[in-house]
């Protein structure tokens, strides 16, 4: 197997495809999550126009790498693992899916297949999630005794409702790519032949766009949501303010005054 868990390429296009590649099932071990991390970091210091994240034409992740949530040793009679290993565990996925969320681009989940546990919590930690009709999606940890530590108890709440959050999380259950985008856990559905194209579509329109703008929204928008109200007005206001600074500011006023809106293009 080959130890390199994660893939980055970067097109001419502006978009940076990001792929999970762990055979059999994309489990997010430690390892896999520390190169992601570094991937996701190396994408916040030389930014792309904007990201997409797959794990494949089969599956998204199957989850967490359940083989390393014991302390058994060879031959040896089972132990569950320890405060500490679970820290390590849950620090791992806190540190790569934060790394995930921060990139300053538009960030896109596409999914064929399964998305459970870790894996539904990497498509949360993305900015949008466009799915195959295959698709299952679920946060299935409460069927091992434990419960979500990559953001699942957090981000699903905030995406779908404390109620629907609670319902998956308690039951386990898998929802389909129909129930999840009744319930917005997703926001883009289509035939599994058709996923990847559209995917690439979607995401080359936002690469064509003001993608300096689109950064400065994504961290009022994120940021806005850990504060009340007025502090986040407060934060739309430092980020407006800083918008005028961007080359984007500059393209898109002038185009309007002598075009008319919608005429802009952004380099």
């Amino acid at each position: 197997m080959s130890d390199q868990l994660v893939r980055l390429v970067r097109l001419d296009s502006g978009v940076a495809v990001v792929t999970l590649d762990h055979p059999k099932v994309n489990a997010l071990s430690v390892a896999l999550l520390g190169q992601l991390s570094a991937v996701a970091a190396e994408l916040t210091a030389s930014p792309p126009r904007a990201v997409i994240v797959t794990g494949g034409s089969r599956l998204f992740a199957a989850g967490a790498d359940i083989s390393e949530f014991t302390d058994t040793p060879d031959g040896g009679p089972f132990s569950i693992a320890s405060a500490d290993q679970a820290g390590e565990i849950g620090g791992a996925f806190r540190t790569a899916l934060d790394a995930v969320a921060a990139i300053p681009a538009v960030t896109i989940a596409s999914i064929s297949g399964f998305a459970l546990g870790g894996g539904c919590e990497l498509a949360l930690a993305c900015d949008l999630r466009i799915v195959s009709t295959r698709a299952k999606l679920g946060q299935p940890e409460i069927l091992l005794g434990i419960i979500p530590g990559g953001g699942g108890t957090q981000r699903l709440a905030r995406l779908v409702g404390p109620a629907r959050a609670k319902d998956l999380i308690f039951s386990g259950r898998q929802v389909s790519a129909a129930e999840a985008a009744a319930m917005g856990l997703v926001d883009r559905v289509v035939e599994p032949d058709q996923l990847e194209e559209a995917t690439m579509t979607w995401a080359t329109e936002f690469a064509r766009g003001a993608t300096h703008a689109m950064a400065l929204a994504k961290a009022a928008i994120d940021d806005g949501l850990a504060v009340d109200l007025d502090t986040g007005l407060g934060l739309e206001q430092r980020r407006f303010v800083e918008s005028f600074a961007t080359p984007d500011a500059s393209v898109g006023v002038e185009s309007f005054l002598a075009h008319g809106p919608g005429a802009a293009t952004f380099g």
